[in-house]
């Protein structure tokens, strides 16, 4: 990604938002969030390594294996998974998933769908991801962000 002086703009604005809520005399929890309206929350799953995996016979694992892909297919058909791929390190990170939801507890539901979290053999990671609009091409933001105001 480059560095624009309209993305340090933003990141800047930002950070001045969320420094400013943090000093608010109201509990975190009852501070809703700001953002610029060039921003957007996104949901960044990591997929670690969980306690079973590699147990169980190679057509177990095989067939854990496809039902995770036809899972992973229709979570992107769906429209909410917009990003997904393997680690492929072979260390305790195993894949990612990058969703586009509503909320923390609907990433959460849908990747709680996958077989291999199922049986512990992947486990998430869930984490809000701010970003510009358009950053990551999606159907809401089929502009680049470059041709963005913000």
């Amino acid at each position: 990604m480059k560095l624009t002086p309209r993305f340090l703009a933003a990141t800047l604005a930002l950070a001045l938002v969320l420094s400013a809520q943090e000093k608010s005399a109201a509990p975190a929890a009852a501070v809703a969030p700001a953002f610029p309206p060039n921003m957007t929350t996104y949901y960044f799953c990591v997929l670690r390594r969980g306690p079973n995996a590699g147990k169980g016979t190679k057509e177990e694992l095989v067939a854990g294996q496809a039902a995770h892909m036809a899972n992973i297919q229709r979570l992107a058909d769906s429209g909410r998974l917009l990003v997904a791929g393997p680690i492929v390190d072979r260390g305790d990170w195993r894949g990612i998933f990058i969703f586009k939801c509503a909320s923390l507890e609907e990433a959460q539901a849908l990747v709680a769908t996958d077989p291999l979290v199922k049986d512990q053999r992947l486990i998430p990671e869930i984490h809000p991801w701010l970003t510009m609009k358009g950053n990551i091409r999606d159907p809401e933001f089929p502009t680049p962000p470059a041709q963005q105001t913000p």
